[in-house]
């Protein structure tokens, strides 16, 4: 099972001490607090479809999303424009939080005054000061706080983590990863979605932020906290009036080993791939599938991946962000790497010292 496995072999995030509110076998009360983050219907479907889980309520003040949401949730589920005011009167046992990222802080107070769980889409939030102080609540409050990426449900990605830490590469000596879109308007995000997305305030930045935590992501997983960071940025799109990056280039220092993250708004097509490499050879994982080229593996220009690997599907339980949340807090199991709070502080301070050297153009040690 991939949970106990990442706790063996990642190693933990948060330990809550107290026991769930919820017991085994009892309906988990879910709620979403915003609709304006284009994931959340994804994440109403994996709430529909886990078994144990009710949806209670959602909070949005934008009438045209609320009227859109009632089309695709129970009539049962209330509806607030104050996410304040749901908690409240909704009594949720934990929220999935779907709004612009520097809300995330405020958002998560209200719910550790209230004992109530907390899952939010990545980045955890747009500053490492709001992300040290989101753990810091969530510790006092012993509150699960989750933050959702798109990898680490998928099968690829597990059997890569799972197979570098079991050294089938040797110690890891680069991670390269590429992870971006032809950018939020040209794929046709919502107008909602993108309104926050292009803002470098309630973003915290472009690209950089959208798609580079993904590249911090693994890194931190794959290696830990570096060393200096070295960043680039550039907008490519002149002709468009936003005031953000749309591509982004990170280069991590490590003692032993370089993480590069090449983050755009810019890619001609999808791209989401992580390659790491040691002395023993390389393991590529895409969306769907994971490769491997040993050593001193001849060129293939049929295969220039490498050789596909056979992967199991995922279990239910870490399939999706719902399915895992619900396990975590219905049996009391700690969130763990790279979803959980101290590995994503380390993400947001690894963009806090992106966004600084692109400032400065200089290298930034990281504290």
């Amino acid at each position: 099972m991939w949970g106990t496995l990442l706790a063996i072999l990642v190693g933990l995030g948060v330990a809550h001490g107290s026991p769930s509110q919820a017991a085994a076998g009892t309906q988990l009360r879910f709620a979403i607090v915003g609709l304006d983050h284009d994931h959340v219907w994804g994440l109403l479907h994996d709430i529909a479809a886990e078994s144990g889980v009710q949806l209670v309520a959602i909070a949005d003040p934008h009438p045209e999303l609320v009227a859109l949401a009632k089309t695709r949730v129970p009539s049962s589920v209330l509806f607030y424009d104050d996410f304040v005011k749901m908690l409240d009167e909704a009594k949720p046992d934990a929220v999935v939080v779907t709004t612009a990222n520097d809300k995330h802080l405020a958002i998560l107070r209200e719910c550790a005054q209230r004992h109530i769980h907390y899952s939010v889409e990545k980045p955890m939030a747009t500053t490492s000061a709001d992300a040290r102080q989101m753990a810091s609540l969530a510790r006092a409050a012993n509150i699960k706080l989750m933050v959702n990426y798109w990898n680490a449900w998928v099968a690829p990605s597990q059997s890569l983590v799972h197979r570098v830490w079991a050294g089938d590469l040797g110690q890891v000596q680069k991670v390269v990863v590429q992870q971006g879109h032809r950018g939020p308007i040209e794929i046709g995000v919502s107008k909602f979605f993108a309104a926050w997305l292009y803002d470098p305030v309630e973003n915290g930045g472009g690209a950089v932020m959208d798609f580079a935590s993904y590249g911090a992501e693994w890194a931190m997983w794959l290696k830990g906290r570096p060393q200096k960071v070295f960043a680039y940025n550039i907008k490519l799109k002149t002709s468009r009036d936003y005031l953000v990056d749309d591509d982004s280039t990170l280069l991590l220092e490590y003692a032993d080993a370089t993480a590069v993250i090449q983050a755009s708004w810019n890619w001609p097509r999808n791209k989401g791939q992580v390659e790491v490499y040691g002395p023993k050879g390389s393991l590529l994982a895409t969306k769907d599938e994971l490769f491997s080229q040993p050593a001193d593996a001849p060129d293939d220009p049929k295969m220039p991946y490498g050789t596909p690997l056979p992967l199991n599907p995922a279990p239910h339980e870490t399939s999706n962000p719902i399915a895992y949340f619900a396990d975590r807090i219905r049996n009391d199991k700690p969130i763990e790497n790279p979803l959980s709070a101290e590995m994503n502080v380390g993400v947001i301070e690894i963009l806090d010292a992106a966004k600084e050297s692109m400032r400065t153009a200089k290298a930034v040690n990281m504290p």
